[in-house]
């Protein structure tokens, strides 16, 4: 059963109003593993059997969506794959293998869903690992069933970059990937907030989240790429439509934006690193401006938009989020935890409630898979976590009303 926190909804009456909901955290402190503590729905040990359902099996409906509010549970019902080495984006091929970046090697594996063999599919060449950047977010074209497209984030030793790659499975394994063709360049690189998450919207258009590269006044310059939510034709150009014309820039006053998805009404939502006192869920809105630097959380001063919700330091650190089962789902690396969001519409229809807590670490991603379960992806090897035998590891879970 999930935790619920009677002082976290107390705080968000003082801080955000009625209309708000808060949980706890943030992500400028240091990133370490907390205690374990694991609802009852959980397991008591990570070493889960592999899933049997083979990826050739009909694909069940996805489960109906809770009422707004309504409360869940969640059980780990198998590990995919593990053995994987500080892995960051995660994507679902059309027949439910996956596909899973490793930020330091610069690899994309291929991960059989039936029974998790990895098989390289090769090294994305101009990577240049360090701190927080490396090989980053993945997405697959929407025409990928014709086109065989993979797009990934990365980092150079000067910016961080979007590019293209055509994927061969036929082709040896460790060779299947083509030569990048850079799209865009130029995002801002540091050693921290790199950002990295990309994902096509329903509009079938690429968005981006991007970090500040720890120079916050690049998130409110409408010139810079850093601190942003990009929106780009699938060929890199600005999409059409985009506020500022001309510029790929959708959004703007992010820290570190490392979380996209989309609710069932085509709303964009993303998951933010705050600095010292919150992090944040937001709803983006074209030309939204999120606050950052002159703001953290939620402030109500004209002209800024607050987040939906947001948590402390030590209970967050969001990376990647899902939608599913009626809410947002977000990944925790500090927080060491899974946080839904149940959502009515564009707000908050409880608060927050986290599950798996200290089970398995540090949860880098979580993905929506087409059966209405959710795969969540650890990272304790990324040099901040405490490695446990058999990580990083991909896990399956299965939502449940209570």
């Amino acid at each position: 059963m999930p935790r619920r926190s009677a002082a976290l909804f107390a705080a968000l009456a003082v801080v955000l109003g009625p209309a708000v909901t808060v949980g706890c955290s943030s992500a400028a402190a240091p990133e370490s593993a907390v205690a374990p503590s694991v609802p009852a729905s959980a397991p008591t040990s990570p070493a889960e059997p592999a899933p049997t359902t083979s990826a050739a099996a009909p694909t069940p409906p996805p489960a109906p969506s809770p009422t707004p509010g309504a409360a869940v549970s969640v059980d780990v019902s198998g590990t995919v794959t593990d053995g994987l080495a500080s892995p960051w984006g995660l994507a679902v091929l059309p027949d439910g293998d996956l596909l899973v970046s490793e930020r330091d090697d610069a690899r994309i594996l291929r991960v059989s869903a039936k029974d998790g063999t990895k098989t390289v599919a090769g090294t994305v060449p101009g990577v240049t690992a360090g701190g927080e950047g490396g090989l980053l977010g993945l997405a697959l074209s929407p025409g990928f069933a014709s086109d065989h497209r993979v797009y990934a984030y990365y980092s150079t030793a000067s910016d961080n970059r979007i590019a293209r790659l055509d994927y061969d499975p036929a082709r040896p394994a460790g060779s299947q990937l083509g030569e990048p063709v850079v799209l865009l360049a130029g995002i801002p690189h540091g050693s921290r907030h790199n950002g990295g998450r990309i994902a096509f919207g329903p509009d079938g258009l690429l968005y981006a989240g991007t970090g500040d590269a720890s120079e916050p006044p690049l998130a409110q310059d409408r010139d810079s790429l850093g601190g942003k939510i990009l929106r780009l034709a699938p060929d890199g150009a600005p999409a059409p439509g985009n506020p500022f014309p001309g510029s790929p820039v959708w959004s703007l006053g992010h820290r570190n934006v490392q979380g996209l998805a989309w609710d069932p009404q085509g709303r964009l939502w993303a998951s933010e690193f705050g600095q010292d006192t919150w992090d944040e869920l937001n709803l983006i809105t074209p030309g939204g401006n999120y606050g950052w630097p002159t703001v953290e959380g939620a402030a109500g001063r004209p002209g800024l938009v607050d987040p939906v919700a947001q948590w402390h330091p030590a209970d967050a650190s969001p990376s990647g989020i899902a939608y599913a089962a009626g809410g947002v789902w977000m990944a925790a690396l500090h927080g060491a935890r899974l946080w839904r969001v149940p959502l009515d519409g564009d707000r908050p229809a409880a608060p927050p409630m986290d599950f798996l807590s200290g089970a398995y670490g540090r949860l880098r991603a979580v993905v929506a898979d087409r059966d209405g379960t959710l795969l969540l992806l650890t990272d304790n090897t990324d040099g901040r976590g405490d490695p446990r035998p058999g990580d990083d590891r991909i896990l399956r879970l299965t939502v449940k009303r209570t």
